[in-house]
């Protein structure tokens, strides 16, 4: 598995309104993609955050068919509209999917993995941490992963529910969600 999240900040002034309508017009190209778990198109809006931004987080199945995107002609078109983004890139630990059918909103944590830590412990509590999220009603999908460059777990939770902005971690509202073919 591999996983990745890529941002654009744009400009306090920029109508979202365009951010929106991109997300409805490619979000359904991105459906039954092979090797992807899911892509989901993200955006924060000024006002509810320090800026506008528009995002992507992809959850691959397949790492091989992550850099068949990155290098492919698919990713000339975010090349085109944006430039060349500065990838976050993840090693998923664990993996969980909710009861619910789609998302509204992502949230994401980060916290530092300080050495010594006793890492196979952290692991494990962490999982069930995953769990009891997935357990949740309105949880599509929570994700755990390891940023191997800078010792640090991430979590990603996908919810049904609207972006709400006092949720600890960085808020999202989710555009549109893409569920891929994984093998």
């Amino acid at each position: 598995m591999f996983a990745k999240q890529y941002s654009h900040r744009l400009p306090g002034d920029y109508d979202m309104g365009v951010i929106h309508r991109r997300a409805a017009q490619l979000g359904p190209l991105w459906d039954n993609t092979e090797g992807l778990l899911f892509k989901a198109f993200i955006a924060q809006v000024r006002g509810q955050a320090q800026g506008n931004v528009y995002a992507s987080v992809y959850l691959w199945a397949d790492p091989l068919q992550a850099a068949d995107f990155l290098l492919g002609e698919r990713f000339e078109r975010v090349l085109d509209s944006f430039g060349r983004p500065h990838i976050e890139s993840w090693l998923p630990l664990d993996v969980q999917r909710g009861p619910a059918q789609t998302a509204l909103s992502l949230y994401r944590e980060e916290w530092p993995l300080e050495p010594g830590a006793d890492r196979g412990g952290i692991l494990a509590e962490e999982k069930r941490r995953n769990q009891q999220l997935a357990d949740s009603g309105d949880t599509f999908a929570v994700f755990l992963a390891l940023d191997v460059q800078a010792w640090r777990l991430v979590r990603f939770t996908l919810s049904a529910k609207a972006l709400e902005l006092d949720r600890p971690g960085t808020g999202y509202e989710v555009l549109y969600l893409a569920q891929g073919v994984a093998r």
